[in-house]
């Protein structure tokens, strides 16, 4: 199916009843002169003469996006306290990338919270890949404010491949292990790269020396949708079958409740509710509980 297709028909996903008056009232949003930005841990918006009533359109308005998983946000003195920190994931990385002048893309890029980091950067261009209504939604609020120049598509890792032009960055953060075919998605970020481009990873992971991956049966850690998480010797042999090469182990960290917790700005549960209460080594279902490995991989 022709990519421009596949557009229109995501697009019209911001029609869905749940997501639609949203819309509407994104359009109708205060607009509010003179605004200063910091990108900081928390990206945090304001200006110097914001009426309290505008404030508390906006308020209610980040309320009524619920939920928020990455961030933090502040704007106009409303502090979403997202579900992650995700600043700790990318202060981790940052040290590793230099994106000046660069062509970005950051796939799953959910609210769009690494992207208006990577601002600071002074990349040529970035385009985040995100399916979600919601959060396609969460982003054009945020950059309602911002204005920056991102692109956003809802769109997928399998869409690179058909996508108008090539990227010399690609980030794919917790994204692989919700794939049924893992070196099929590594191969589709391959495609998306120019050469000599790289890919910055991260994906969940268990110990071992050997090149085999877990296969949870229902859920991993509550979540239905994790097919594989390998070793680090099976994860390397997946990208060197999509032909990556210079495979970097970045780092390894555990995910724990400093990154990852309940707030009033999610429903339902978060990291405290899927590990075993008295083996916090062990998921809810008894397998080795998150940790993720970061990569960095050359085209």
């Amino acid at each position: 199916m022709p990519l421009n297709k596949i557009r229109q028909e995501r697009l019209a996903w911001l029609e869905w009843k749940d997501i639609a008056p949203m819309r509407e009232a994104l359009a109708s949003l205060p607009k509010i002169e003179n605004i200063t930005t910091t990108l900081g841990n928390s990206i945090h918006i304001d200006a110097l003469h914001v009426n309290d009533s505008d404030k508390e359109i906006i308020k209610e308005y980040t309320l009524a996006l619920r939920p928020w998983r990455k961030g933090p946000f502040e704007l106009f003195n409303t502090f979403i306290d997202t579900e992650w920190q995700s600043f700790i994931k990318y202060n981790l990385l940052e040290p590793y990338f230099n994106l000046e002048g660069k062509i970005v893309g950051d796939i799953g890029c959910n609210n769009g919270y690494y992207l208006f980091r990577m601002l600071s950067h002074k990349p040529k261009k970035l385009v985040g890949f995100d399916p979600s209504a919601l959060y396609k939604t969460q982003f054009d609020f945020i950059n309602h404010f911002l204005k920056s120049d991102i692109v956003y598509e809802m769109l997928g890792v399998e869409h690179l491949p058909l996508y108008e032009h090539k990227f010399d960055t690609l980030f794919c953060l917790g994204v692989l292990y919700h794939r049924s075919d893992p070196i099929q998605t590594l191969k589709a970020l391959y495609q998306g790269l120019n050469p000599d481009g790289e890919l910055i990873l991260d994906t969940f992971m268990v110990d071992g020396d050997t090149p085999v991956a877990l296969c949870p049966s229902k859920t991993y850690s509550k979540i239905p949708n994790v097919y594989f998480v390998p070793t680090i010797p099976a994860l390397t042999n997946w990208l060197e079958r999509a032909k990556f090469k210079d495979i970097e182990v970045l780092e390894i960290k555990k995910t724990d409740a400093s990154e990852q917790r309940k707030t009033e700005w999610i429903y339902g549960e978060s990291l405290e509710h899927f590990l075993d209460p008295l083996h916090p080594d062990l998921t809810i279902e008894g397998y080795p509980a998150p940790q993720r490995v970061y990569i960095k991989a050359k085209r």
